[in-house]
């Protein structure tokens, strides 16, 4: 079949057309990106927040989840939260890192990815400070094996001082809950 010179222009632009329109459509993902990235609503396509997360808001809807899932009056929550946030607090404290040389967060000298749990910024466990001292050490090709010896030492210590303290934390805990209440928080990781 024959084209006229004209419908060949017609059909080149609604093709062109259609093919712009395509290219502007945003990818999957896309649009909640731009959206953060303009300041609209902050949502990275996928429900998530970026940018303005709020770690107290998080924190405050973990502990009302936690008392309910626990069944605990006001009352009994009362007694149960700070010793909920003690148990959680060693048990940060005590992980330290999440992997070789990197925080559960991914960036060095602290967990910021987000963890509701998370010690605010320039705080450190001392397990932590440790290990951020052996990874300083090994990094410097120059450390001494007595130096490198000495920052192991440390941070074997303060892990071991973090595992009592967690321990301690857990048994003030379990001493105050029914045995429902100790059975959900083994099941939600918050006791051993």
């Amino acid at each position: 079949m024959k084209m006229n010179r004209l419908s060949i222009w017609a059909l080149a632009l609604v093709m062109a057309g259609t093919a712009g329109s395509a290219f502007a459509q945003n990818q999957p993902g896309q649009q909640g990106r731009q959206r953060g990235q303009n300041g609209q609503n902050g949502q990275n396509g996928q429900g998530r927040q970026r940018g303005n997360f709020d770690p107290a808001a998080m924190r405050e809807r973990m502990m009302n989840g936690i008392k309910e899932r626990l069944g605990a009056t006001d009352r009994e929550w009362k007694v149960l939260q700070p010793k909920i946030e003690k148990v959680m607090t060693a048990q940060r404290d005590s992980r330290g890192t999440g992997g070789f040389g990197r925080t559960r967060g991914g960036d060095r000298g602290g967990d910021r990815g987000g963890n509701a749990n998370a010690a605010p910024q320039g705080e450190q466990s001392a397990v932590a400070k440790a290990s951020a001292d052996l990874r300083a050490a090994l990094d410097d090709k120059s450390t001494s094996a007595e130096e490198i010896t000495k920052r192991l030492t440390a941070l074997r210590d303060a892990r071991e001082k973090a595992r009592a303290d967690r321990a301690a934390a857990q048994k003030e805990l379990k001493d105050v809950l029914s045995a429902r209440q100790e059975a959900v928080l083994v099941n939600s990781g918050i006791l051993d």
